[in-house]
């Protein structure tokens, strides 16, 4: 079974190092539609930050994508870009990499989400 959005059949998109991509296509996520565009793109060294903009932008375009799993330290070169997206679909989720761990201080959806909610709320 694919791993797909729950939904509607809408599909999880990812822009990662060869590692992340592979192994998520190898869970089911890789799609071509019928433009012959897919649903993923590999970063490597070589990678112009332009190309990486415009896949992502590309992505959020698409009605048939609900997600963009995008590796953190990507996501930093594109920042101001990601930043720019406000609408809740696609979500933004930025994930580590085998060489990146997670940092949740650079993660510009958590702390969005953080703003979102006062603790003070959460306790009753």
């Amino acid at each position: 079974m694919a791993l797909h959005a729950a939904i509607k059949g809408k599909l999880i998109s990812v822009i990662g190092d060869e590692d992340t991509c592979v192994g998520f296509l190898l869970g089911g996520v890789g799609e071509i539609n019928k433009n012959r565009h897919p649903n993923f793109m590999v970063v490597d060294k070589n990678t112009a930050i332009s190309e990486i903009e415009e896949c992502f932008k590309r992505f959020l375009k698409r009605d048939d994508i609900d997600i963009i799993l995008i590796n953190q330290n990507i996501a930093e070169m594109i920042r101001h870009v990601i930043d720019n997206h406000t609408q809740p679909i696609p979500a933004v989720l930025e994930i580590p990499s085998k060489d990146h761990p997670y940092d949740a201080s650079k993660d510009s959806i958590l702390r969005r989400a953080r703003g979102m909610f006062n603790p003070e709320d959460l306790v009753r």
